[in-house]
């Protein structure tokens, strides 16, 4: 094993070139065709992302983050409603909210899964909460059947963000199937990922799906005539061209990420480093499609890890290291840091490991070599 051998974080061309002469006549096609928008590709789309998240309905956009914001636009979200969404998760599940006048309240996570806690959930519900935003933070859905029970017992609309998680399911049902809107992301870095931005939203319900796309374009219709004040939001024939290739594969995808997460688990624990770090679990067996492999590094060695595996080219990152309730822009809802402390201990803790299904197993065993290393070598500096 040759442990100068570099290992990324994440090698989008090493995922890219064995189909790259799909792409290439994908998008001649495109070009072709001079249908840059409103494509037959982009409807394509939409029909298999239904089809993933088991719903009746896909309508392409121009990124994640405007799938959540087109969901809150489509459910009739105003100014002064609560919409309660965790703190520990990507700017743009609380900053829609925010843009549309709305109140992000944040609630603490599960120190298992990183995701929403429904008691917590529950404990932030008001007269004036009108909306649900569970994340399915780094491949592994929610606790969406006690999310939902709670949800229907006070009326709430259910946003799930599925940025991270197409494919993913509790006992067969996909993410994006279980509340009135999935929103999912293909950023190039996501387990479906595009060659740009590029969005999703997948919903059972034909009203919402025509509000969508009514909101998505500029609130048009017919042509040049506005009921309501929308956006510019679309999917582009290109970006979709892209996509439908890429989606035939992500079973294959998503096993390889599995896969490799199967053989961290393993090497983790067998490295007798368990005082040290803390493996994640996946709690739905193979629901899971590993986005991130995010470990827990114990005692305030997350930095010095991370610092000493950049030392040999192995890639990790942090996400994420200021949970929301602490960002400048969200400190006039006046959360303290200590309000969330699973959030806050996490956000201290993260640490995200190669994971993409093209990673061979040497590459792996260098990266939990590399850990064995620092921890070896931190505990004969305490000696």
């Amino acid at each position: 094993m040759n442990m100068n051998r570099p290992v990324p974080l994440l090698d989008v061309p090493r995922g890219n070139a064995p189909l790259r002469e799909e792409f290439l006549e994908a998008l001649a096609n495109v070009l072709d065709s001079g249908r840059f928008l409103f494509g037959p590709d982009v409807k394509q789309l939409e029909e298999e992302c239904a089809r993933w998240s088991n719903t009746r309905f896909g309508i392409g956009c121009a990124s994640g983050s405007d799938a959540i914001l087109l969901s809150l636009m489509a459910m009739g979200l105003r100014e002064g409603d609560e919409v309660i969404c965790p703190s520990f998760t990507f700017f743009a599940t609380a900053s829609a909210v925010s843009r549309l006048g709305g109140v992000p309240v944040f609630v603490d996570i599960d120190r298992n899964t990183f995701n929403i806690d429904p008691a917590k959930l529950r404990e932030a519900i008001t007269e004036k909460t009108k909306a649900v935003i569970p994340v399915h933070l780094f491949g592994q859905c929610a606790d969406m059947d006690s999310i939902m029970e709670i949800c229907d017992e006070y009326g709430l609309v259910v946003i799930e963000d599925a940025a991270q998680a197409i494919g993913a399911n509790i006992n067969g049902r996909p993410a994006g199937a279980w509340g009135h809107f999935g929103c999912i992301s293909f950023y190039p870095t996501k387990n479906l990922g595009g060659m740009g931005d590029g969005g999703m939203i997948v919903t059972n319900d034909e009203d919402l799906q025509d509000r969508v796309r009514l909101y998505s374009g500029h609130g048009m219709r017919p042509r040049y005539y506005h009921k309501v004040i929308g956006i510019n939001s679309r999917l582009d024939s290109m970006q979709a061209a892209v996509l439908n290739v890429k989606i035939q594969y992500l079973d294959d995808a998503v096993s390889g990420r599995q896969k490799n997460a199967q053989l961290y688990t393993k090497l983790l624990q067998e490295s007798g480093l368990q005082n040290e770090i803390t493996t994640p679990v996946s709690q739905y067996g193979d629901g899971h499609v590993w986005n991130q492999f995010t470990i827990r590094v114990h005692d305030g060695k997350r930095d010095d890890l991370k610092a000493f595996l950049a030392e040999r080219n192995i890639g990790s990152e942090i996400y994420y290291p200021v949970p929301l309730h602490m960002q400048k822009c969200f400190r006039p809802l006046g959360f303290q840091p200590e309000d969330l402390p699973e959030t806050l201990l996490a956000s201290r803790e993260v640490l995200s490991l190669p994971i993409f299904p093209e990673l061979e197993e040497e590459e792996i065993r260098i990266v939990v070599d590399s850990v064995k290393q620092f921890f070896a070598m931190s505990q004969r500096r305490a000696a």
